[in-house]
């Protein structure tokens, strides 16, 4: 029995999830901000839909928040309708914050300055980000020449997996596993041994399996069993098919040109970053350890306000799985696209 060791699985929200989730941050974000302008009576942008004691919210208002939700056009009606309701019940509690203080609270008035100079500090790096262009048709063509395991030679893997509770292993099942030459022994072991565990099919390609996952599939023999253990959970898997799965140029290009952008744009604020602390006076106050936390602050700061770049654009042209106890693990790079080449 093989044993790789795989990244923990996500499960990746729908659609509709994602907008709802975008929806409640962003009101968050908004209210958040709200609470530094209490007292301010100057008119507001955009014609007044509502007037809460006195307060008025206006179309640009609910605009903006819809812009930020994410909204897909066919649900804006609805959405609007909403998130007017919304800015009704946020004003409501930002007039009861005003008048109890809460606005003057320590710590409310430490996040609000927070979020302000994380706010402010995004907007000026997406406006330093705005020079960077898209990739040329010539660049998507070399990434996608240079790397065919990804597209043009790309195989699919077929497997059979078997999925336990982590704390049910032990040296006597390793050693079941160990002897079972196909699945079906090793479920006649469960069974024996009134083991729980979910049966599934799972298909994945090299262009969303970690690269070391791949090779190693690749040269594996068919039916030879092998475990990932992704923490509470183990999964107990068997190769059955390897297939050819190509995918071309045309198909992969938007993908691709997507990843080249945003690793561009990771570079460019990444450069940034590096000629601003270059630049500036910096001193450290007594604190050991205070240039290396600085600097991994740096970078963490730096991903926060660029697009994020994938180690390649390679979930882009993964197949579903099909009828899978439980996700395959992926990496992050791998989550960047949800949409897949069948």
């Amino acid at each position: 029995m093989s044993k790789v060791n795989g990244p923990a699985s996500q499960t990746t929200l729908n659609k509709g999830q994602r907008g709802y989730n975008k929806s409640v941050l962003a009101l968050m974000m908004v209210a958040a901000l709200g609470l530094t302008a209490c007292g301010n009576k100057d008119k507001k942008p955009g014609q007044a839909l509502v007037v809460v004691n006195g307060e008025e919210i206006t179309s640009h208002q609910v605009k903006d928040e819809l812009q930020r939700s994410g909204v897909q056009p066919a649900q804006e009606e609805a959405a609007t309708k909403q998130l007017l309701e919304a800015l009704i019940d946020r004003q409501l509690l930002l007039g009861e914050a005003v008048k109890d203080k809460t606005d003057r609270d320590a710590r409310v008035m430490q996040a609000v300055e927070r979020a302000k100079a994380q706010i402010i500090a995004q907007a000026y790096v997406q406006k330093r980000l705005a020079a960077v262009t898209k990739p040329a048709k010539s660049e998507v063509e070399e990434y996608y020449k240079k790397n065919p395991q990804f597209f043009s030679e790309r195989k699919q893997f077929e497997m059979k997996q078997l999925t336990i509770a982590t704390k049910d292993f032990n040296a006597d099942m390793k050693a079941a596993i160990d002897a079972a030459k196909t699945l079906d022994e090793v479920v006649a072991w469960f069974d024996a041994h009134k083991i729980q565990f979910a049966r599934g099919d799972l298909v994945r390609s090299t262009s969303d399996l970690p690269t070391e996952m791949s090779s190693k599939l690749l040269t594996m023999p068919r039916t030879q069993l092998f475990m990932i253990k992704e923490g509470e959970r183990t999964l107990l898997m068997a190769l059955t098919n390897i297939k050819d799965s190509p995918v071309t140029l045309e198909q992969a290009s938007p993908q691709i040109e997507q990843f080249l952008y945003q690793k561009k744009s990771k570079e460019a604020a990444d450069g940034l970053l590096k000629s601003l602390r270059a630049a500036a006076k910096i001193e450290y106050l007594n604190k050991p350890g205070s240039a290396s936390a600085s600097a991994s602050a740096s970078a963490a700061s730096a991903a926060s306000a660029a697009p994020a770049a994938s180690a390649a654009p390679a979930a882009s042209a993964a197949p579903a799985a099909s009828a899978a106890a439980s996700a395959s693990a992926k990496t992050d790079a791998q989550k960047a696209v949800d949409a897949g080449f069948k």
